[in-house]
């Protein structure tokens, strides 16, 4: 566990998630989701994709920043060999441009490294590939959607070994 603060000198929690949370860290997913403008039926047809299970946090690196018991970030890998996947990467909207998806993405990479991957794969929202270009990703191709057919995502990777 490790406290941080943002530019606002709030302090935020980021933590191992809990298996009792999957329902609050699912809301938090979607509510994030939701400050793109999608419409209430695409959000919908986004939950399935974007709820986690109990089994997901006891089985899989997540992490969940909290501050004052209110989820703020949630972020979740699966490893798989020399690739790491990022699953899940939210952030509550009132605190984009906080610092706290940067914080979060360099936890991901950390714990990517810490399973021996050497690459990270990110299946971007559109919405969401400059902040992963800024972090250093870079686009690679488009991959479909799991939610919508025929969407095509950006498909991205960050190398790990630097």
């Amino acid at each position: 566990m490790s406290k941080s603060k943002d530019a606002n000198e709030t302090e935020w929690t980021l933590r191992p998630a809990r298996a009792d949370e999957a329902e609050a860290l699912s809301a938090l997913c979607l509510r994030s989701k939701a400050f793109w403008n999608y419409t209430d039926e695409q959000i919908e047809s986004f939950r399935t994709e974007l709820t986690l299970s109990a089994k997901d946090i006891e089985t899989q690196p997540v992490i969940v920043v909290e501050l004052a018991g209110v989820y703020l970030g949630i972020a979740r890998i699966i490893p798989e060999g020399d690739t790491a996947v990022l699953e899940d990467l939210f952030i509550d909207p009132s605190t984009i441009g906080t610092g706290l998806g940067r914080q979060l993405f360099n936890w991901v990479v950390k714990a990517a490294r810490d399973t021996g991957a050497a690459t990270l794969s990110i299946d971007a929202d559109p919405n969401a590939e400059p902040f992963y270009k800024h972090m250093g990703a870079v686009t690679i191709g488009r991959s479909p959607s799991g939610s919508i057919p025929g969407r095509l995502l950006p498909q991205m990777e960050y190398d790990l070994r630097h």
